[in-house]
């Protein structure tokens, strides 16, 4: 599994053994382009006996080797060879003796790139590789189609062939002594460079628990979080989170509201760049466009057409803007964003005016499902948010949810003697297309008003009781996580995209929402069986993995075109384990309720360093499943 270092617009991808071969995805990359793709070390003629290599944080990693030479007084190597690799385009390599005498030997960097644009790698035509010039301290690559890139050696070295790309040291190594070589690896400069934006995730998150692998899920998860903002159009101080690396670096607004959402716990920074970068691309000319938020078609699986993602972000924005006032945004930074939320509302009625229900924006008019349960958030939500910071017009909105209420219970819900199930859509002419699949667990996911309260959902409780059987049996539950489609539908492929494999940031909604409706065992297997995948990925969960079934001594199965880090799954993680505390804030009434998981499926939780009204909030879960609050911002009171 190939090592990824990311801190965007930059990112390093490497074998586990830590040499740049040129081949695959190998390199250094800024903004999409490859830098570099053959770095090659040499030491004493030999290549290092490759031991362990791994991340040591989101951005840098680690490959340690040995050499072994006639020299060596006996049958144990003595040179070390440690490689520390830095996603901004830095590579520190450090060799240490261990031998009795002193040795002199040989350094080669190969060194070599293409230049190449991501998108060419990914298809198999990366170009030729260049041909550089010695430049100062090293070496220099020039293109006509792009920016160049630079290698510089510190200290120098003492050759520097470029017809070979090669860099030499003749190296003099006392007993015990070290000896460093610095790589620095730089784009020539065209135009403007985007730099990294403000940190806008609380940055003294703590996980600590029973359960030894909550703590380095929620690290890893922050740092895969930061690693992935990405400055927008204004600069460093705006920004969103890219989908994933190393395919999905572009914007990607679903998912983008998707992990700002799921990220409220750290504050609502993210939420708030997120949502100025994206109110910049709403359609507001003239037509039935107008308040849409544009985004791509997606795959939708065997059964269904593709979708269109600018749909679900559309109806996530105004979820978001709510939720994040509740989490603490400022009333100054809701009304800026509140006149975006009104036409992405006002796009909901006139999409749904020719039968009630949401269509995809996909070909063929389908319904979904999951569609159903966006838009019925988003009227709830917006309601409130309408009443409480605009010109009103709630009521409105909730007779509307209202009427999506009984329409999908009326055509929807499928009765069958196991007691019913919902349709996961209906297609154009009114036919239920009805398979199960981890898109129901939307349905859950009703969202959060004031008070502490959450919304009503699609489901009433008899019919939310049958469904949480659903997503806790075998068909759809792998142990790992919840499958997109059950095991036994026809068309399953457990490495399919929306056909059978896991989608991480699914199954926390999934648990959230069980959890939320009183069904803590349901949502218990499923946060255990991400929480061992989390383990078996070195807690740097994929968007996606193989959906295969979870057997004694398994370990999931990566999918080979999964982004890893993505912001949804590392979002997710979060997600997951603030569930167990069951945070309710209510930042403009200045109260926050708790409603834990009783059962405390991972024993005692405590997490500091969140953020609920602008301010340092803690809290601790006890094994008997109940909570106290450990620290809050002034004058926050416990609500019921």
């Amino acid at each position: 599994m190939a090592v990824i270092c990311v801190a965007l617009p930059s990112m390093a991808v490497s074998p586990d053994h830590g040499q740049l071969t040129g081949q695959g995805l190998d390199g250094f990359y800024r903004s999409g382009r490859r830098l570099l793709s053959r770095c090659h070390l040499r030491v004493a003629g030999r290549e290092p006996i490759a031991v362990q290599g791994a991340l040591v944080t989101s951005d840098s990693a680690r490959f340690l080797g040995v050499v072994r030479t006639a020299a060596d007084a006996g049958p144990d190597p003595e040179i070390t060879v440690e490689r520390m690799r830095r996603a901004e385009g830095t590579e520190r390599i450090t060799l240490h003796s261990a031998s009795a005498r002193t040795r002199r030997f040989p350094v080669e960097i190969s060194l070599a790139t293409d230049l190449a644009e991501l998108g060419a790698i990914a298809t198999g035509r990366p170009g030729p590789e260049r041909i550089p010039s010695v430049y100062g301290s090293g070496l220099r690559w020039t293109a006509a189609d792009g920016p160049g890139c630079t290698v510089a050696a510190d200290p120098p070295p003492q050759d520097a062939v470029a017809s070979a790309g090669l860099l030499r040291w003749d190296v003099l190594l006392a007993p015990g002594a070290s000896y460093g070589i610095e790589l620095s690896i730089r784009p020539e400069r065209r135009g403007r460079t985007p730099g990294r934006p403000a940190n806008r995730l609380s940055a003294d998150v703590r996980a600590e628990a029973d359960d030894a692998r909550v703590e380095p899920l929620v690290r890893t998860a922050l740092g895969d979080l930061r690693a992935l903002l990405v400055s927008g159009e204004q600069g460093p101080a705006d920004g969103w989170l890219a989908a994933g690396v190393p395919w999905r670096c572009g914007p990607a607004p679903a998912e983008a509201l998707w992990a700002a959402r799921m990220a409220l716990p750290l504050g609502t920074g993210l939420a708030a760049a997120t949502l100025r970068t994206l109110a910049r691309t709403q359609l507001t000319g003239p037509g039935t466009g107008h308040g849409r938020i544009p985004g791509p078609l997606r795959d939708a699986g065997p059964r269904l057409p593709p979708s269109c993602t600018g749909v679900e972000a559309t109806l996530a924005y105004p979820v978001v803007l709510a939720e994040a006032r509740r989490w603490g945004l400022s009333e100054q930074e809701v009304a800026e964003l509140l006149p975006a939320a009104e036409r992405c509302l006002r796009w909901l009625r006139t999409s749904s005016e020719e039968d009630g229900l949401v269509p995809d924006g996909g070909p063929d008019g389908y319904r979904r499902a999951e569609t159903q349960a966006h838009a019925h958030r988003a009227a709830l939500l917006g309601a409130e948010l309408l009443d409480e910071c605009g010109g009103g017009g709630g009521d409105a909105w909730r007779e509307w949810a209202g009427a999506l209420r009984s329409r999908f219970r009326a055509d929807f819900w499928i009765d069958d003697r196991a007691g019913g199930c919902p349709a996961a859509a209906r297609s154009g002419p009114g036919r239920p297309v009805a398979y199960p699949g981890s898109g129901a667990a939307h349905l859950l996911d009703t969202g959060l008003l004031g008070g502490g309260r959450l919304a009503p959902g699609l489901l009433d409780a008899e019919r939310t009781g049958r469904l949480a059987r659903l997503l806790g049996g075998p068909a759809l539950d792998s142990g790992w996580g919840l499958r997109t489609l059950g095991a036994k539908e026809p068309g399953h492929n457990p490495f399919g995209h929306r056909s059978g494999a896991v989608r991480v940031h699914e199954t926390a909604v999934a648990c959230a929402g069980l959890a939320a409706a009183g069904y803590e065992k349901e949502a218990s297997g499923l946060l255990r069986g991400v929480l061992g995948a989390a383990e078996a990925f070195g807690y740097r969960l994929p968007e996606m993995y193989a959906g295969e079934q979870r057997r004694a001594g398994s370990v999931p199965a990566p999918h080979p075109t999964a982004c890893r880090p993505a912001a949804v799954a590392a979002a997710a993680g979060v997600h997951l384990v603030t569930t167990l505390a069951g945070i309710r804030p209510d930042a403009p009434a200045a109260t926050v309720s708790l409603r834990p998981v009783r059962c405390a499926p991972l024993g005692a939780v405590q997490l500091s360093g969140l953020r609920v009204a602008g301010e340092p909030f803690a809290v601790r879960i006890s094994r008997l499943g109940l909570g106290m609050i450990e620290e809050a911002a002034a004058g926050l009171q416990l609500g019921v």
